[in-house]
């Protein structure tokens, strides 16, 4: 069985860790070199550093702040936030990136996976889906939509249709948010998350509504009846606010039947 992953989120903006509901109500969590050595020191088995501001001046910061970061820190790093040409995934992997998230970019331009992925092969490549629920189809079964621009623009794209594309442009693995679920603390979107397990052949990262041990340790069993879980789960609140630990999340997920890495 292959190990699950559990990676820490730090959503930087003008070089601090931030935190919001929804995408909403952004709030300040940390020192983002500092909360990276910590989650590395613990035994996250990666980082993801999203760049909340995507503007060229503060996708500046975060590439300062990956530098500081990849000196002192021994796991995988993905950044992402702004990143809307090869040239600029070239700059992130140069500060100490070992892949980067497009998400924006990508809907806007899908070539740009297939671009991305001559340049450094597809493991490098993360399509972040922003996705919200919609409505539901004429079965009655969900419907989510690809959002942009931080999850301000409703795209029309149906969310899993994307996936499906995107992975066949190029994209080695699939960060999976749920508008709806995030910073809730109500549990990941195991619908959406089975959906899109169901229709992308690359791993997917579950992300948004972890609030305790139980739901994340659920979302990498299992997300439905003979449904597979995610292959990694992305935290943040729950670490950036101390209400638990890597260790702590891995011990109780391995003793629910989750294979982890140690």
């Amino acid at each position: 069985m292959q190990a699950k992953r559990i990676i820490p989120c730090l959503d930087v903006d003008d070089g601090r860790v931030v935190k919001g509901i929804q995408f909403k109500g952004i709030q300040d969590a940390g020192d983002p070199v500092e909360m990276a050595r910590r989650y590395n020191d613990d035994g996250a088995d990666e980082l993801t550093f999203l760049d909340i501001g995507a503007s060229y001046k503060s996708r500046a910061t975060l590439l300062d702040v990956v530098r500081r970061v990849a000196a002192e820190v021994f796991i995988p790093l993905c950044v992402g936030g702004g990143i809307r040409t090869v040239d600029d995934m070239r700059e992130a992997m140069n500060a100490g990136a070992d892949k980067v998230s497009v998400c924006t970019s990508a809907l806007q331009n899908p070539q740009l996976l297939s671009e991305m992925a001559r340049a450094y092969g597809s493991q490098c490549v993360v399509l972040s889906i922003d996705a919200k629920r919609t409505g539901t189809d004429k079965n009655g079964k969900p419907v989510w939509h690809a959002f942009s621009h931080g999850g301000r623009t409703d795209t029309g794209i149906d969310a899993v249709q994307w996936a499906v594309q995107a992975v066949e442009m190029g994209a080695g693995e699939i960060l999976l948010n749920s508008i709806d679920a995030d910073g809730t603390g109500s549990g990941y979107d195991l619908e959406l998350t089975a959906a899109i397990l169901e229709a992308a052949p690359v791993p997917v990262i579950a992300s948004g509504g972890a609030g305790d041990l139980d739901q994340i340790a659920n979302v990498l069993l299992s997300t439905g009846a003979d449904a597979p879980g995610a292959d990694a789960a992305l935290v943040a609140s729950l670490l950036h606010f101390g209400k638990t630990t890597i260790r702590e999340i891995k011990k109780h997920a391995e003793s629910k039947g989750v294979c982890v890495r140690w």
